[in-house]
């Protein structure tokens, strides 16, 4: 959630830096609001006043002697209309507080404009793009019989995916991989998290309200939610904290299963394990100082992009634009792996700057000092990396003409040494 000081002191710059995303904020609505909250409060505290003032007449009259029953009365009146003046101020404060968490963050100065993720900024490539002297086939056709979507359909639904034997031990060693060079090479501190969260955790990294029909609700009377990723668990390790500066920046890396309604997308996208309700990541996240979480962004994206270059997948980075960015990000770089099957590159990992705007709805604090003021931390994210899009990109880079798959050198002793894979037909 953004500062609402900065609301009150300039909402049409704020409105202004929100229109690179598209977002048109609603000046009126909250300039209405704004001017209620206020009248609201000067007149709370307007009748708080009066009500002391007579207050302590009726000390001195009782003192003096005097009849205080017209006192009483009045006291009784004021603390009435004050009861009836407090009720408005908190409805209208709530509505206000409704108001701003529908409203993103605002985006970097660097973030480019554009209204789709054809207007994002190719930053670099690494890698060629992989050549074959023979038709190269999507990663469906070369796994067969080993991705199983008719038993993910009788069992689930669409949008599903049983892997099957190699398949399975492929997406194992991938997860396994991926947590051992982020722990062991990066630092990082491994977590296992609940897989269901509350409402309060979803409105602290931004899903909610604005996203609630795109996350799988458990159980309307618990107001439970299925994670749609690792970042809502890890993140909210820090809610309603106060970490001490020498502990940050805290890195933490998750490995979680995803769950997410993935509605409205077509063509291609619905095609094997490119977009599903249910898939694996392995997340990463910091939380760092303000003055820091530039440096931490860059950091995330070259942990992420170890894991490619270390499995010799061909890949580029991309600056988001402001019409293709996430709600709470200030700032995301998107790295996009090539993937034969689809001739394009796709996206494996996506590394956002949230700036303080998550640890305000968290209030998620470091202080610097004993004595020190608490001060909102920045948290950031990003995939390191998505694993089911990962598995396409080998299924698809290393496939050859015979069928098989070659595991990438860096994957085998993951592979209890294997070096290819067979898939039935």
């Amino acid at each position: 959630m953004l500062d609402p000081r900065l609301f009150r002191q300039d909402p049409e710059a704020i409105a202004g830096a929100l229109s690179i995303r598209g977002f048109d904020l609603d000046l009126e609505s909250y300039r209405d609001l704004e001017k209620a909250r206020r009248e609201l409060q000067t007149e709370m505290e307007t009748l708080q006043h009066d009500r002391n003032v007579v207050s302590r007449e009726i000390g001195v009259a009782k003192r003096d002697g005097v009849d205080i029953e017209p006192l009483v009365v009045a006291v009784g009146d004021l603390g009435l209309r004050l009861d009836v003046v407090r009720k408005e101020f908190l409805k209208v404060q709530e509505e206000l507080q409704d108001f701003l968490l529908e409203v993103p963050n605002i985006p970097d100065d660097s973030v480019p404009a554009g209204e789709t993720d054809e207007d994002n900024r190719e930053l670099y490539r690494w890698g060629d793009v992989t050549e074959f002297d023979f038709k190269p086939r999507d990663h469906v056709d070369v796994a067969g019989s080993s991705l199983d979507f008719e038993a993910s359909v009788r069992i689930s639904g669409s949008r599903f995916s049983v892997l099957r034997g190699p398949l399975a031990r492929l997406h194992r060693g991938l997860i396994q991989l991926m947590l051992d060079v982020h722990t062991d090479e990066h630092g990082y501190e491994e977590l296992y998290v609940p897989y269901i969260v509350n409402r309060a955790s979803l409105m602290a990294t931004g899903q909610l309200p604005k996203f609630e029909d795109d996350v799988f609700m458990v159980r309307s009377d618990t107001d439970s939610f299925l994670i749609p990723t690792a970042e809502v668990p890890v993140t909210n390790m820090v809610r309603d904290a106060i970490v001490n500066i020498e502990d940050l920046p805290l890195r933490y890396v998750c490995h979680t299963p995803c769950f997410r309604r993935e509605s409205g997308s077509h063509g291609k996208d619905t095609r094997g394990l490119i977009r599903l309700h249910q898939f694996e990541k392995v997340e990463l996240v910091q939380i760092t100082h303000p003055n820091h979480s530039w440096e931490a962004l860059d950091e995330i994206v070259n942990h992420a992009e170890v894991i490619l270059k270390r499995l010799e997948l061909p890949f580029r980075a991309v600056s988001l634009c402001g019409g293709d960015l996430g709600f709470a990000s200030a700032k995301t770089i998107d790295l996009e792996v090539w993937l034969p099957g689809f001739n394009r590159y796709r996206e494996v990992s996506s590394c956002s700057n949230f700036l303080d705007f998550q640890a305000r709805r968290a209030q998620a604090r470091f202080r610097s000092g004993p004595q020190a003021r608490p001060e909102l931390v920045h948290t950031l994210n990003g995939s390191g990396l998505a694993i089911g899009r990962v598995l396409i990109a080998i299924i698809e880079n290393y496939q050859e003409a015979s069928g098989r798959v070659r595991i990438p050198e860096a994957l085998i002793p993951y592979m209890h040494g294997v070096q290819y894979l067979y898939f039935d037909a």
